[in-house]
């Protein structure tokens, strides 16, 4: 077998894998390179997303949604369940055979497209070359005419709560518990806090989550960030903002941990788990040789330009080592493209227009700009709310928190934004982003016809409402 490809691809996370079979279908021999061992060290392509991220989370978070609901609100429709018990080893169980499953198609994807697959570790040495160590220590160096770093991300640690045993654990802990946590603390209230911290709520824990910001959400527009706080507290979720862990100590099968907060009080709280979400930062440690010539800024991504070149020609870098947001679609199509622009062909993305969603119920989904944003740049703009409480099809389905938010340009009436807290927000706003994409205005989407009833004609009244001609609610005085 020859050690030369036209493309080598270091990661087989959402954005390494994709490209790597985009590339091979357009004709370029490929290979793809991915360290990833699972719990029983064997190896899996699908990276974190995959493996103990994306996909494993919604498996639970759905598990533990259809719990909660024929506990809880079953009822309302007239069926009667009886007692209702969760079995957290089935529920867990079920979670890994679908990541076998998913991972295992990527392994076919791989073969029915001709993608070469090695498992190990990559590194990318000068000219392109790049060095490749199997998991028994052999090391090869092929040669490539064009590489593209995809080498994820990885959890942020803290040092006031170091990772220990199975009581302080990051996301990929967390998605391993065998029994309900009856006190679960939760650091961090961003997309992997919320989300887990949901699921072992449903499933019985007292949750309390410690966000070191002064406010909650603040990537959301500020009124999808108030309801969902309004909404999680009836949850029971216990979020506290301004709330700056300063130590943990394990004593025993609990942990307590101490943080200063909103008033700069010192206060003590003792869990049985502990979940450290903070964040997560770019993942290049040992990728890259000291004169492979690509360029790190100062927060150590990979720079790079808008098609994903970095300072080395023929070097490409993708997904969380990049600019912009973590998130496994824009990997993905940062894959595509890049595949596309090696081959020869003219691709481009739109940042303006990725989606980001928070798989929590409800859900929460938006893309574009948001109020805040919109009033610091000085743009003049208009704004079209309708609520879930007003849709039939959200009434008949007993799931009506929430609302959709359309806010357009004052002046030409193009879409700006568009924010979702509800159920199917995370469907729903593929709505948006593709009217977007084409540059539509509110009237646009206020002309097309929805079918009735759905919980999609949300979006279209809320269009409606942008210029005061909602139909199924009082509308709003225009400014």
């Amino acid at each position: 077998m020859s050690d030369k490809f036209d493309v080598v691809v270091i990661g087989g996370g959402p954005g390494g894998y994709v490209a790597a079979i985009r590339a091979a279908q357009l004709g370029l021999k490929t290979a793809c390179i991915e360290k990833w061992l699972d719990k029983e060290d064997k190896p899996r392509l699908g990276g974190t997303c995959l493996n103990v991220g994306c996909i494993p989370s919604k498996a639970l978070l759905d598990s533990s949604h259809k719990y909660h609901d024929a506990k809880d609100s079953y009822g309302v429709h007239g069926i009667s369940v009886g007692d209702v018990a969760m079995d957290v080893n089935a529920m867990v169980d079920r979670k890994d055979k679908i990541v076998d499953q998913l991972t295992s198609g990527i392994t076919g994807l791989f073969k029915a497209n001709g993608v070469k697959s090695f498992e190990g570790f990559g590194k990318l040495l000068a000219n392109k070359k790049v060095e490749f160590t199997a998991h028994d220590g052999t090391v090869t160096v092929f040669e490539a005419e064009n590489v593209i770093l995809a080498t994820g991300s990885v959890p942020v640690n803290i040092p006031p709560a170091p990772r220990t045993g199975d009581i302080i654990v990051d996301n990929e802990g967390a998605l391993d518990f065998r029994e309900v946590p009856k006190r679960l603390g939760v650091i961090g209230a961003g997309v992997i806090g919320l989300e887990l911290g949901s699921v072992w709520a449903r499933l019985g824990s007292e949750v309390v989550v410690l966000e070191a910001q002064d406010s909650f959400l603040s990537v959301c527009d500020q009124d999808i960030s108030k309801e969902a706080a309004k909404i999680f507290k009836k949850q029971k979720l216990d979020i506290r903002t301004g709330a700056r862990v300063t130590g943990s100590q394990i004593n025993g099968e609990e942990v307590e941990v101490t943080y200063l907060d909103a008033k700069g009080e010192e206060q003590k709280q003792t869990f049985d788990k502990l979940i450290v979400a903070v964040g997560r930062k770019p993942f290049t440690d040992g990728c890259l040789a000291g004169d492979s010539g690509v360029n790190l800024d100062e927060r150590g991504f990979v720079f790079v330009d808008e098609q994903c070149r970095t300072s080395v020609p023929g070097v490409f870098a993708i997904g969380d080592i990049v600019r912009g947001p973590m998130l496994a679609h824009k990997a993905s199509e940062e894959g595509v493209m890049v595949a596309d622009i090696i081959a020869g062909h003219k691709a481009q993305m739109n940042y303006d227009c990725i989606p980001s969603v928070i798989y929590t119920h409800p859900e929460l989904a938006w893309v574009g700009k948001n109020e805040q944003e919109l009033k610091a740049e000085g743009v003049k703009y208009k704004v079209g709310k309708f609520p879930f409480a007003a849709s039939g099809r959200a009434m008949a389905a007993n799931d009506t928190d929430g609302f959709v938010k359309i806010i357009a340009c004052e002046e030409t009436d193009r879409i700006l934004g568009c924010h979702i807290i509800g159920g199917h927000a995370a469907d729903l706003i593929a709505q948006a982003v593709i009217a977007m994409e084409f540059g539509s205005t509110a009237e646009d989407i206020a002309l097309t016809v929805f079918a009735h009833p759905t919980v999609s004609e949300a979006v279209h009244e809320a269009a409606l409402a942008v210029d005061g001609h909602a139909i199924h609610i009082a509308n709003r005085k225009k400014r």
